[in-house]
């Protein structure tokens, strides 16, 4: 593995913190949050949902996509 520059280690340092920051914010105020864990996104926290959906999609039908507009002319 190569050295991180000067910069780069504090751009890294900078987004570690940050997300630190925000995943304790996220704690305090009772909120999920999605991580990225064994290469999948996982929901942590106590209000998690407990099934995860593919991304667009709801349990009230099938995604749709999105429609484009119509009775627009170009």
């Amino acid at each position: 593995m190569s050295t991180l520059s000067e910069d780069d280690r504090i751009a890294l340092e900078s987004l570690r913190r940050a997300v630190a920051e925000a995943l304790e914010r996220k704690r305090c105020l009772g909120q999920y949050a999605v991580v990225w864990r064994d290469g999948r996104p996982a929901c942590i926290g106590p209000d998690a949902p407990s099934e995860q959906q593919p991304y667009g999609q709801d349990s009230s039908g099938p995604w749709q996509g999105v429609a484009e507009p119509q009775g627009q002319d170009d």
